[in-house]
């Protein structure tokens, strides 16, 4: 990966623990399950992705940091309620053992609850202080809604009941293409958008941005359900086959290996072109790029 990358994969890390609101310490064993999930080894795709975009598009990346963090919490509230016995009942994630496996399942659920709370709180803060900013707090404003529309009802949460409602069943190419979409999708596309709207980017660069977002989460989930149907535990850090075991609407189970990488392949090319028609910094966008590449590279 690029310096770059690495970089804001570094920053994202040292910045994620330190930005969640304090916790009254009769309520310490939820701080610990949000803290345990938030700590695991993970890629911070998102993160990086958002402040990517930002650098990309000429903004301020330390202006950007709390929007990072706070998309991070809600893709991690995501796991740990995903992989409940409710939903998904995995017992592995990023290597180590789910939440609710440590501590239970109703603490599970709040460390959950209590990880996407503190987004928004994150996010509010900053609009708060950026009261005195007119131009800033419009730029925020408008990051900050691209993050909560892309994780609930009309985003990722709505993926995910069409997900659950949709395993053992026959699905049709667009109710599959609704679940990706929303399910993994929005929030990528989210990430990158609202990274173009704190750099105070035009309607046009916002869309630009947005197409790769989406594409490259789009690409993502057709790989991890091929690593899932192909790969083993150990490079992923969970279990695999629980597509198989579960029944779920993928593109290998309904189309095959083969034609699920030449759609990985399909999505990363879109999410190249649209990078290379929108105007700004040209090491951000190496960087986009090679992001992109190495979801494909997975795959071969």
């Amino acid at each position: 990966m690029s310096a770059q990358i690495e970089d804001f994969r570094a920053l994202t890390e040292a910045h994620l623990a330190a930005m969640l609101p304090k916790v009254d310490g009769r309520a310490r064993t939820l701080e610990d399950a949000m803290r345990y999930t938030l700590s695991a080894p993970g890629k911070r795709l998102r993160p990086v992705l958002l402040l990517l975009s930002c650098d990309f598009l000429g903004g301020d990346v330390s202006e950007a940091l709390p929007f990072a963090c706070a998309i991070e919490y809600v893709h991690t509230y995501s796991l740990i309620h995903d992989d409940l016995p409710a939903m998904d009942d995995d017992d592995l994630r990023r290597g180590v053992p789910t939440n609710h496996k440590v501590f239970g399942e109703g603490i599970a659920i709040l460390a959950g609850d209590g990880l996407l709370s503190a987004a928004f709180e994150r996010i509010a803060e900053d609009l708060a202080e950026s009261l005195g900013d007119p131009e800033r707090l419009r730029r925020h404003i408008r990051a900050g809604a691209r993050i909560a529309a892309a994780c609930g009802c009309r985003g990722m949460v709505a993926g995910q009941i069409a997900d659950m409602e949709a395993e053992g069943q026959t699905v049709s190419v667009e109710l599959l293409d609704f679940i990706h979409r929303n399910k993994t999708a929005a929030l990528f596309r989210a990430a990158a958008a609202a990274g173009a709207c704190l750099a105070g980017a035009s309607e046009d660069a916002v869309s630009w941005l947005s197409l790769y977002g989406e594409s490259l989460g789009l690409a993502f989930q057709i790989m991890d359900d091929l690593l899932d149907a192909e790969g083993d535990a150990a490079e992923m850090g969970k279990a695999a086959g629980m597509d198989a075991k579960l029944r779920k609407a993928t593109w290998p189970a309904l189309y095959g290996a083969d034609a699920s990488r030449e759609q990985v392949r399909a999505l990363t090319a879109r999410a190249k072109d649209a990078l290379l028609e929108c105007p700004g910094n040209d090491g951000a966008r190496e960087s986009l790029l090679e992001l992109a590449q190495s979801l494909e590279k997975r795959i071969k």
